[in-house]
């Protein structure tokens, strides 16, 4: 199994569009957008940030879209953050998409945020080398109520 990144390419917004309604995995995320079935307002989004100085990449799996990989934010603040595909979650692609990433935008530090009750992308970004600085609440409308995020960083 090959993962690669690549710049995001129009044809890859129909299925972050498919992958952000997936019930299971907003639920996991708990920070999505307020409405993620409002296909107005998640171009919107994606035209926002294509159009920013972000780093945008596509995940790829033997060449078939099954996520996406960005860093994001002010100097000194950038965050990272991914989203892969459910059917492809436990296969180490989210480790591999984040390591490519990572090594592509050497800036640091790097900060992450994650529901703290999702040992899976903690675990991920542990495997990375981010580390855990803080605990935050915050609203998460996955879930319609405040809930409990670890704060990582990677590097000084």
């Amino acid at each position: 199994m090959e993962v690669a990144l690549r710049p995001v390419h129009d044809s890859d917004l129909p299925v972050f569009f498919r992958q952000v309604n997936d019930p299971e995995s907003l639920r996991m995320a708990a920070f999505a957008p307020k409405d993620p079935a409002d296909r107005d307002a998640f171009d919107a989004h994606w035209k926002r940030i294509r159009a920013s100085s972000d780093v945008l990449r596509t995940v790829l799996v033997d060449g078939d879209v099954v996520g996406s990989a960005a860093v994001y934010g002010e100097p000194g603040e950038r965050e990272v953050t991914y989203w892969i595909d459910r059917a492809y979650w436990g296969k180490g692609i989210a480790t591999a998409a984040l390591r490519d990433l990572l090594a592509e935008v050497p800036e640091r530090p790097l900060h992450a945020r994650v529901a703290a009750d999702n040992a899976g992308s903690r675990r991920v970004l542990e495997k990375c080398g981010f580390v855990v600085t803080g605990h935050d609440r915050g609203f998460a409308n996955a879930r319609g109520e405040e809930i409990d995020e670890l704060v990582l960083k990677l590097g000084s």
